[in-house]
């Protein structure tokens, strides 16, 4: 497996803890829209650049 994949699935993982962070309770409360934007952003971008190298790798090129 190319080294960037990997790193492009750590991404989409972390964008996920982001997302789901639980920080209702916390002094970063003010922030949650802010992480929650970040996150699906995150997981939205790296997720498109996988399918497009897929489809690259299945055209050859």
């Amino acid at each position: 497996m190319e080294k960037h994949t990997l790193l492009f699935l750590a991404a989409i993982l972390a964008g996920f803890a982001l997302y789901r962070a639980p920080i209702a309770g916390s002094v970063l409360a003010g922030l949650e829209p802010v992480t929650s934007l970040i996150g699906l952003l995150a997981i939205l971008v790296f997720s498109i650049v996988l399918i497009i190298k897929a489809i690259l790798a299945l055209l050859g090129r």
